[in-house]
């Protein structure tokens, strides 16, 4: 969910200082909550870190393979040589990362998932943390990937902002619209999910499983236009209904899905 943004003067990855800016904006909407920060290789500074651990956060740092980490100060080495193959994890307590001397104390967590389906990851993760086991960590950083599919639906799987090509005072306008629209969608997908309405709202994506893996943005999104077809061919579907009177269980079923549906709004 968007809460707060800020655009860059230039294009590539944000510094050290712009993302200490951001997130004190954001760490102060929920300082009630027990908050844990996650980046990826961009956000991988180990002062970055640092300074989120002094103010009382927990955070997963996913860290570049070329990053040093040494366990006693004497002997670095790349995280890459760890000796990680598919399937395997490794976890390292209080370990000095990158050369330079006052970054001790992190925690180290590693993991390369195991080959699936034929399907091999390229590399394995290497993350930063304050957390204390790897499960906790690696279970932390794997809600990050909730952010991916949110910047999917700001772009082309659903309201292509890029296409927009407007100005940031202009894009900053649009995206409180988007953020609130996203975030509508999202909570109407869940609940539709909660009903167990989904199978009426959105076809599954595979005809050889009945399992639907479709987000709950995409089922928020496709159920307005779900709603919207039964008042276009209500008429139509109750002659049908005379005809194929056989149907009719199913046709009872399917009013009750939208009677569902319609409490969700």
């Amino acid at each position: 969910m968007l809460v707060y943004w800020e655009f860059l003067d230039k294009k590539g990855n944000s510094n050290l200082t712009a993302q200490k800016r951001v997130l004190e904006k954001a760490i102060s909407l929920f300082s009630e909550y027990k908050i844990v920060i996650l980046g990826d290789r961009e956000f991988c500074s180990v002062t970055l870190g640092k300074w989120l651990g002094k103010k009382g956060l927990y955070f997963c740092l996913r860290q570049k393979k070329t990053t040093n980490v040494s366990e006693d100060e004497q002997l670095y080495q790349e995280m890459r040589a760890l000796g990680l193959s598919p399937g395997t994890s490794l976890f390292f307590n209080e370990v000095n990362v990158t050369k330079m001397k006052g970054f001790g104390g992190f925690n180290l967590a590693c993991k390369w998932k195991k080959t699936y389906g034929g399907f091999k990851t390229k590399e394995p993760w290497f993350i930063l943390t304050n957390l204390g086991s790897l499960e906790e960590a690696i279970k932390s950083y794997q809600k990050r990937f909730g952010i991916e599919e949110m910047f999917r639906d700001l772009k082309s799987g659903g309201y292509n902002l890029e296409g927009t090509n407007l100005e940031a005072e202009r894009l900053s306008k649009l995206l409180i619209v988007a953020a609130i629209a996203h975030t509508s969608a999202i909570l109407q997908g869940q609940m539709v999910k909660e009903k167990g309405i989904q199978k009426y709202v959105v076809r599954p994506e595979s005809k050889r499983t009945s399992k639907r893996r479709h987000s709950s943005f995409y089922v928020g999104q496709h159920l307005h236009l779900w709603l919207g077809l039964r008042q276009m061919y209500e008429k139509i579907i109750q002659e049908l209904m005379q005809i194929s009177r056989h149907r009719l269980r199913d046709y009872i079923r399917g009013q009750r899905a939208m009677e569902l549906a319609m409490s969700v709004f």
